[in-house]
């Protein structure tokens, strides 16, 4: 009787760890299941009153969330002021969203790639930005994540070619999504064409976003800087010119405090670093054919390679 109950107190005290397992593994919503009313949004493809959501007017720096699954759906660079009645996005992450043609066949619905929740609908020839498109989301769908204290967080580095440095840190534990794009210029909407140039002050660069209960930033910053070579100005392996510099883009003092300390310990250890620290403004997404690179084209980063250069 006593083994009896021991071996139930042990089990009751394991059930609490089995419970989150099994709740992950399910796929459960890390914000907990739908209300009724979130169901008639989400599930049944209903509409929000025009500006009566909480997320019409919001402009802080984070990211926008699946409220059914918890992925990645939009960045808050990519929102803007529409005076339509709903949030309005000209961008979404790469792969985040798919379309499909609504049941009546006059507009395109827009769903959670992940989990196919109903997010609103896409518009595009309005001319309302650049991108020319306005994806109007529902606030119901969406969870806002910031930048300070979310369940998400990014990180935006820039060290040569994006293509090597998106397929590495990819892999890294805690990191949901790698984005190529472009940082440090100021036009608007930069193309590939543009930015090869070298002439619009953009570095090829990629943003991360990825778990702080899983990593942090000082692992992802450490990496980064093992990854590629912080000596180099202006160049990396065989890419040259001011598009290919090695900088890290921090979102907040923290992140500035952070990569500074690194690149401090790097220059005590006799690297002349030529590194930026760069306050970030704004990232855009390069175009599809950049993303994923090498893993459509199953190949390996060619000018990128692990240095253990941190003790």
């Amino acid at each position: 009787m006593r083994r009896f109950s021991i071996l139930f107190f042990a089990l009751f005290l394991f059930l609490p760890e089995c419970f989150m397992i099994s709740t992950e593994l399910r796929g459960e919503s890390p914000y907990g299941p739908l209300t009724d009313q979130e169901k008639q949004i989400i599930d049944n493809k209903g509409t929000d009153p025009r500006f009566t959501g909480k997320y019409t007017n919001t402009a802080k720096t984070g990211i926008y969330t699946c409220r059914k699954c918890g992925a990645p759906l939009y960045r808050s660079d990519d929102k803007f002021a529409s005076s339509c009645g709903w949030p309005a996005f000209d961008d979404e992450l790469p792969g985040a969203v798919k379309r499909q043609r609504d049941a009546d066949g006059t507009r395109i619905e827009i769903l959670c790639a992940k989990c196919g929740a109903h997010l609103g609908h896409v518009f595009a020839g309005e001319n309302l930005t650049g991108k020319n498109i306005r994806h109007c989301v529902n606030s119901t769908s969406m969870v806002f994540e910031p930048q300070e204290n979310g369940r998400l967080q990014r990180a935006v580095f820039a060290g040569g070619c994006f293509w090597g440095v998106e397929e590495l840190m990819s892999k890294q534990e805690g990191v949901l999504s790698v984005i190529s794009g472009y940082t440090g210029g100021k036009k608007a909407n930069p193309s590939y064409q543009e930015v090869k140039t070298g002439k619009t002050g953009y570095a090829e660069a990629v943003e991360i976003i990825f778990d702080p209960q899983k990593t942090d930033y000082e692992t992802l910053c450490k990496y980064f800087l093992e990854i590629h070579d912080p000596t180099e100005k202006n160049k990396q392996g065989p890419d040259i010119g001011t598009q290919y510099r090695s900088a890290i883009f921090y979102f907040d003092n923290d992140q500035r405090k952070i990569a500074r300390k690194l690149l401090g310990i790097l220059r005590k250890k006799g690297y002349d670093v030529a590194t930026e620290l760069v306050a970030f403004k704004r990232f855009w997404c390069a175009e599809d054919y950049h993303q994923d690179y090498y893993e459509r084209m199953k190949k390996v980063p060619y000018c990128h390679r692990y240095q253990k250069r941190f003790d």
